[in-house]
């Protein structure tokens, strides 16, 4: 059985995609749809990026983690959303070994920052909600610049640790991916050697990355709810509703997309429901988030007016 692992591990040179869809009819609609999709995502994430960068009135803790999470949401479709776009105009949906390597890395490391930015999104909306008078002083740049290095380190080494433990580990049998990108679940179950290991620890980790970053966003609001509660005027009850509001639309989106995904019992998973919970939080999510920030967001909007218009004032 070894030499039959070893002598498959030699020889596998890629992997087969199963794609969005099984129905080919479906390829060139949805290769339209998807492109759309990824051009709102870049367009968003980097105008985001690049305003939050110029606007010095934008230059926050707020916004400071807002840039961060345009880089990974801009990041992990980035990671996808080409070669699947490149998969439903050719005939056969391969990825090669290496291929598949860097990009479930890069996806891992990606989906992994973005629990834990949001819960430092949160965390910084106790802050200005709870301690308003402080915010400037607890909020530092030092302690902003802590709250995003430590989860792109963590998830980092999370990346490195898995992917280099299922690609050195033996394949065996099939070669074909249930998934439409390279996806740490579905290669477990195609390893004939360390995927027990491999599967414990992913639970573990899995589970301690969804229920530490959770309970910090929980903890967060529950305390500016109490904090809201007890203030006496309605203008500012509502001033501490729209702070979080966009932060809050963000967190329930992407966190019941990923519960829906991972605590639903096994017999409830099918192709169809995984692939569209996927698609949610590969492709959909980091289209929406940008567009949360800046519609719901007054402050984004004028930065967006003053950008332009200094913009035409030099080159029109």
């Amino acid at each position: 059985m070894d030499q039959v692992g070893q002598q498959n591990q030699t020889v596998l040179t890629e992997f087969i995609l199963m794609g969005v869809t099984r129905h080919p009819e479906l390829q060139y609609p949805l290769f339209g749809v998807f492109l759309l999709i990824y051009m709102i995502t870049v367009v968003g994430n980097l105008g985001l990026i690049i305003l939050t960068k110029m606007d010095s009135r934008l230059h926050t803790p707020m916004y400071f983690f807002i840039r961060h999470l345009a880089f990974i949401d801009l990041g992990n479709s980035t990671v996808i959303c080409p070669k699947m776009l490149v998969n439903f105009v050719v005939d056969k949906n391969t990825i090669s070994y290496y291929a598949c390597a860097t990009q479930m890395a890069f996806f891992i490391m990606f989906i992994i920052s973005e629990l834990f930015i949001l819960s430092a999104m949160a965390y910084d909306r106790y802050v200005a909600v709870c301690n308003p008078l402080l915010y400037n002083v607890i909020m530092s740049q030092r302690l902003c610049h802590v709250l995003v290095g430590i989860p792109y380190l963590y998830s980092a080494f999370q990346s490195v640790m898995f992917t280099s433990k299922t690609f050195t580990s033996i394949f065996c049998g099939s070669n074909v991916i249930s998934r439409f990108y390279c996806d740490d679940v579905p290669l477990l179950s195609m390893l004939c050697s360390n995927s027990q290991e491999i599967e414990l620890m992913l639970m573990i980790f899995s589970a301690f990355n969804l229920i530490s970053s959770l309970l910090v966003v929980l903890l967060s609001y529950l305390l500016i709810l109490i904090a809201i509660f007890r203030m006496h005027s309605a203008k500012s009850r509502k001033k501490a509703f729209s702070t979080c509001g966009s932060h809050l639309t963000v967190v329930v989106v992407f966190y019941g997309t990923l519960l829906f995904m991972y605590v639903q019992p096994r017999s409830a998973h099918s192709y169809d429901t995984d692939t569209v919970a996927s698609v949610f939080y590969t492709l959909v999510i980091p289209m929406l988030n940008p567009l949360i920030y800046s519609l719901r967001n007054k402050e984004v909007k004028s930065a967006f007016h003053r950008v332009f218009n200094n913009w035409c004032q030099l080159y029109i």
